[in-house]
């Protein structure tokens, strides 16, 4: 008797035996359609066996192999290391990192790689995007990407727009494209110096991470803002190329990946370069998936999910701004993809490259003891450029008027004189975080969550930033009646109506979740702000994050102070880092930069080491405070987290479960307490922490728990498991 071993994705952490009669060792990372209760269901083969501890009565027949696609067996190594690390069902991770269209029942169709490749002919050459009428926008755009990265294809043409790949046709019958015969080109093979003057210390990374290019490293480059860390990706990456490997780049946001996407391509315009994020079609996921698996993807570029892309040439990782928490899910598999890029490397024996100007302080104690590779630069690539001055606003001497004092509107004014751009950065979208009655102290508070609703009044409407739930704005005061409401506290579009009020003539643009809600925003945006079509720039930390704008000499920073004084013992961390990143958007090329910080509190010392652009004196200060608390890096961490209906359920699991926990030496199980946000989307929410100076020991702790946890009979309330943590 043949028996399969299946991951199906449901929620129990378990492989499912089925009989496969025509079931062969081969067989190992196919789909397989299988009865599941009383329906059928798609699942990944993850053994062949002629063994099962199920007898043979109750076992079920799989109804058909699909032997189309298969997983490679380094793929499934990882999932299976992910649901242990994460203790997480086996068959829910797997899923997790596949893309939709593998768990359709039908067969998959495999695609033809020879996709159209398009060029410009000398005449489409002669046409400039600016002269076509401003109805032709989808041309304008695929005239501007053939201009500089060279070739397009049907694929890349639809990110641009649905009509664009019959806008191609439309362009070739024209005269200005010509079809390239075959599909994608070789690799282009760039010396790893080439063309692109380096500075001494980007020629010192490169040539210490090519001597060690074939063996695993970790590599942390922490380069400061505007040091030309992107260069040192793509001169190690044209090496790995150059040796017919594929290279897979991280990014935590989405709107990181079209700059970054654009780089890549115009350096490397022959090589095959798919990217993939959550705003992909299942088609399109579906095609890029395909192609990485089939080795013809040189370079993916993507966000965290990305690393769970097959990759039978995998010669280099990237992760780009390693410090930013959007790399850890905070849901269902709550895995940290930068920690699992460190396996998948280490799996395939090849280095990683680490990079930010903000090190998280995990990473940089690895550094700093020596278990990662540490390589710094602390200069600017272009030449003249320097760190911007970081001068303080103390708002207890400087009155603030609609959330502006009167140095930094002063120091607009100045920016706009010498046409110059400028940015206000606030990191908290909407008008105002609070609506407020002034008669009886109401707050317009969230039915769902333990949050205020936050004020869109351009929308007309009160929003929770944490579950979505809208409603219109109150004309008067539902508790007492009163219609005089107040809105307290500033958000990007407080401060944007403020300055338009300041600065009538100037073009102001905001920059939030809000205003990039559609495909394409994002790059309009960009775009107008490249072409200094913009003054004064209003944002949030989409701003802050790896944007480079040549044009910026000004940064004013309001609201700083909020996160001074939190609970969360990685709130000082994250503002520092925050501060640093938008500080280094200024100054970047000749033109000088300034930046100014409203605060109440500037001797406090995180003012201090940012004025002085010191990452590594502050890091230093913080790795000693936690290692008195034994705080991580210290530490490790694993959060059981409860949500139910009333508390009291929730505290009552997390009572059984901590009544189950066997006491163990190096242990630390901390009593169960409500979450910091208590109740979110209209559950109660309360966790358990444990901790422990080993990783071993926690993991070998947490397996015995895990097996424990499964059998608490409590259906009313959810649970999981966060290991190494990053939000309580």
């Amino acid at each position: 008797m043949v028996v399969i071993r299946v991951a199906l994705d449901v929620p129990i952490d378990t492989l499912f035996d089925y009989i496969a009669p025509d079931a062969v060792l081969q067989d190992v990372g196919f789909r397989v359609r299988v009865p599941f209760g009383k329906r059928f269901m798609i699942g990944i083969i993850m053994a062949v066996s002629h063994d099962t501890q199920i007898s043979s009565d109750k076992l079920k027949q799989a109804e058909t192999i699909l032997r189309d696609i298969a997983l490679p067996p380094v793929l499934i190594d990882l999932f299976e290391f992910c649901s242990r690390y994460y203790h997480y069902p086996i068959g829910m991770v797997v899923m997790n990192g596949l893309p939709s269209r593998m768990r359709n029942v039908r067969p998959l169709a495999r695609s033809s790689h020879k996709l159209s490749l398009f060029r410009l002919t000398d005449l489409g050459r002669t046409i400039a995007p600016s002269s076509l009428s401003a109805r032709y926008k989808v041309k304008q755009r695929l005239l501007t990407w053939l201009n500089e990265v060279g070739t397009i294809n049907q694929i890349e043409a639809r990110k641009i727009s649905p009509r664009a790949p019959k806008i191609l046709q439309e362009m070739q019958t024209q005269g200005w494209l010509k079809p390239v015969s075959g599909t994608w080109e070789p690799p282009l093979e760039i010396s790893p110096f080439c063309a692109v003057p380096l500075t001494t210390e980007q020629t010192i990374a490169i040539s210490a991470i090519q001597t060690e290019i074939n063996q695993f490293n970790t590599w942390l480059l922490h380069g400061i803002t505007g040091s030309g860390k992107t260069e040192v990706y793509l001169q190690v990456t044209s090496l790995l190329l150059a040796r017919g490997k594929q290279v897979l780049i991280l990014v935590p946001e989405i709107n990181l990946t079209p700059q970054l996407e654009a780089i890549f391509r115009s350096r490397f315009p022959s090589t095959c370069l798919i990217s993939l994020h959550s705003k992909l079609t299942p088609s399109e996921r579906m095609e890029g998936w395909l192609q990485s698996q089939r080795g013809e993807a040189s370079i993916v570029l993507g966000t965290r999910l990305a690393i769970f892309t097959p990759l039978p040439k995998l010669g280099l990782i990237i992760v780009d701004e390693e410090h930013d928490q959007s790399f850890k899910q905070q849901d269902g598999l709550r895995y940290s993809a930068r920690d699992v890029a460190i396996f998948r490397a280490k799996q395939a024996n090849i280095p990683i490259i680490l990079g930010s100007a903000t090190p998280s302080l995990e990473s940089y104690h690895n550094a700093i003891t020596g278990r990662f590779r540490l390589l710094r630069m602390s200069t600017r690539a272009v030449k003249n450029a320097v760190l911007p001055p970081i001068h303080y606003i103390d708002t207890r001497t400087h009155p603030l008027t609609e959330g502006l004092s009167e140095p930094l509107l002063t120091a607009l004014d100045n920016c706009l004189n010498l046409q110059r751009q400028s940015m206000v950065f606030i990191n908290r979208r909407g008008y105002a975080p609070v609506l407020l009655c002034k008669s009886c102290a109401w707050l317009a508070s969230c039915p769902r969550c333990a949050s205020r609703l936050v004020v869109h009044l351009k929308q007309k409407a009160l929003c929770c930033h944490y579950c979505g739930h809208n409603e219109a704005l109150p004309l008067a005061c539902p508790q007492c009646g009163d219609q005089d409401l107040m809105p307290f506290g500033h958000g990007t579009q407080r401060i944007e109506t403020a300055l338009e009020r300041f600065f009538p003539n100037a073009r102001i643009l905001r920059v939030d979740r809000d205003t990039i809600r559609r495909k394409g925003d994002w790059q309009t945006i960009l775009d107008t702000i490249h072409d200094r079509k913009v003054d004064i720039l209003v944002g949030t930390q989409l701003l802050a994050k790896g944007h480079n704008f040549p044009h910026l000499s000004l940064v004013g920073v309001l609201n700083a102070d909020a996160s001074l004084y939190s609970t969360d013992f990685r709130a000082e961390e994250r503002l520092f880092a925050q501060l640093m990143q938008v500080a280094g958007r200024t100054g970047r090329t000749e033109i000088a930069g300034e930046v100014l910080i409203q605060t109440e509190f500037p001797d406090h010392p995180l003012y201090g080491a940012l004025r002085q652009h010191d990452y590594d004196a502050y890091a230093r200060l913080l790795l000693k405070e936690r290692e008195i608390t034994l705080f991580p890096p210290f530490s490790y961490q694993a959060l059981l987290n409860a949500e139910a209906p009333e508390m009291t359920m929730a505290l009552a699991f997390l009572n059984d479960a901590n009544a189950l926990a066997k006491p163990m030496n190096s242990i630390e199980i901390f009593d169960p307490v409500p979450a910091q946000m208590t109740r979110l989307k209209g559950l109660e929410r309360a966790h358990l922490l444990v901790q422990s100076p080993s990783r071993k020991r926690l993991q070998f702790f947490l397996s015995e728990w895990y097996t424990k946890l499964r059998q608490i009979p409590n259906r009313k309330v959810r649970w999981a498991l966060d290991v190494d943590p990053l939000e309580f």
